[in-house]
């Protein structure tokens, strides 16, 4: 599914990386914990976390994963967005909880 389907269809605020959103997305993955991230996240997923600090930019990019979103309302550090700015990642957020974002992506097909 592309991701402006999703960003439109479930109301994603778009942070950073609004011209990336044409892209495929084929699976999700949540969690919170780096390292199971980097061990378990793959290309193109959709990664749904509360972590806003500039280490998930680093991980998206190493991961290649098709966007972030933050969930709980939680607003990315100033220069996690200046860092996602020049690495072209795609940041989105929501003020649902993961579970019920993850719920809803589910139902919109994005299984993990």
């Amino acid at each position: 599914m592309k991701l402006s389907e999703i960003v439109e269809k479930l109301q994603l605020e778009v942070m950073c990386g609004r011209e990336s959103l044409d892209q495929e997305i084929e699976r999700g993955f949540a969690g919170d914990l780096m390292s199971d991230v980097i061990a378990n996240a793959r290309p193109k997923d959709i990664w749904v976390t509360m972590q806003v600090h500039m280490n998930v930019v680093a991980i998206t990019g190493m991961k290649e994963t098709g966007a972030v979103v933050f969930t709980q309302g939680r607003i990315p550090l100033p220069e996690t967005l200046r860092k996602a700015e020049n690495e072209d990642a795609v940041l989105l957020g929501t003020g649902l909880t993961a579970f019920e974002l993850v719920g809803r992506l589910y139902r919109l097909g994005i299984t993990g």
